[in-house]
């Protein structure tokens, strides 16, 4: 077992609601409320749950573009949240980040080259500047692109070859981790299967260490490694991928999964209890007591309102947080 790349500890990333210039407690919107899990390295784990549920807050906290209110994030050992921020600068260019729309994602005006060397200009010493056109070449082979397209500005891409442009420019700094925040979603079908076809290639060849964040658990099954299923700001289940498929133990997970298309005429085929979700997932401003699942969970009981539910040591380093599950 590795020691973990990134940990994340008791995380709390909250708003205001409100502006006041009054010297009172404005509410807040909690979108993090105590989640930990932590990514070793070389591995990919998956972030999963509805929109609304944290998970971009997450990634953003992660890399710097949201502030932290409550617990921690270490990078390899170091505190992301109390590092200085000269150090928090040269810290960042280890974790990179792609984003979900790679329409907005990318400069309109900046060819391929141009963006994939921008990282470079403004980190010296990563690739000498004679070398910067064949490094991007070579980058952009890697992630299925052609030399011809160097020279293309975004608007001539489609929406697959975008977020590949996305994918190299992340790569390009060679960082020791990246956090994909839903890349595939903005996608069709068919050009979701060849990205994470090539981020499964990358993994493999360059032993990647990911975060992969999306609202879909199919999108997730062959490339994560461990799952983390976030549902309104706080943890329901993690695990290793094949225990939270094969043996999902919250209802909220079931929920998800029996919200997956299968091509099956056996009902016997889905995980037991698995059925698609019913209602909208409450505002994180005013979330249900006690379990926060509740409002929309088949099984609720009397007791699931009146405490949060802790979590239970399934073994094998999977876990719920159900009050109806024992180990």
């Amino acid at each position: 077992m590795t020691t973990p790349l990134l940990e994340v500890e008791d995380l709390a990333v909250s708003f205001p609601l409100t502006r006041s210039s009054l010297k009172l407690r404005a509410p807040r919107l909690h979108a993090v409320a105590g989640v930990s899990f932590s990514v070793r390295a070389g591995e990919t784990v998956g972030l999963v749950g509805e929109s609304g549920s944290g998970k971009s807050t997450i990634a953003r906290a992660i890399v710097g573009l949201e502030q932290v209110t409550g617990g921690d994030i270490r990078f390899d050992g170091e505190s992301l949240v109390t590092m200085s921020r000269r150090r928090r600068r040269e810290v960042g260019r280890q974790i990179q980040m792609v984003f979900q729309d790679p329409y907005s994602s990318l400069h309109p005006r900046m060819t391929v080259l141009d963006a994939i060397s921008e990282g470079w200009r403004h980190n010296p010493g990563i690739v000498a500047r004679e070398q910067w056109r064949p490094r991007a070449l070579e980058i952009m082979e890697r992630v299925g692109l052609s030399p011809d397209h160097a020279s293309r500005l975004p608007g001539q891409f489609s929406g697959g070859q975008r977020q590949r442009i996305g994918i190299a420019r992340a790569l390009a700094l060679e960082p020791r981790m990246i956090v994909f925040d839903e890349p595939v979603s903005a996608l069709d079908v068919s050009i979701q299967a060849q990205i994470l076809n090539l981020l499964a290639d990358l993994q493999r060849d360059l032993g990647l260490t990911s975060l992969f964040i999306a609202h879909d658990l199919a999108v997730v099954r062959h490339i994560s490694d461990d799952i983390n299923v976030m549902y309104l700001g706080k943890l329901a289940e993690t695990g290793p991928a094949e225990a939270v498929f094969g043996a999902p133990r919250h209802p909220y997970t079931r929920a998800l999964l029996g919200a997956v298309p299968q091509i099956t005429v056996n009902p016997s085929a889905r995980p037991d209890g698995a059925r698609g979700l019913s209602g909208e997932i409450p505002s994180p401003a005013d979330p249900p007591s006690g379990c926060r699942f509740r409002t929309r969970c088949p099984l609720a009981q009397p007791q699931c309102a009146e405490q949060p539910p802790q979590f239970v040591d399934l073994g094998g380093r999977h876990s719920v947080a159900c009050h109806l599950v024992v180990a």
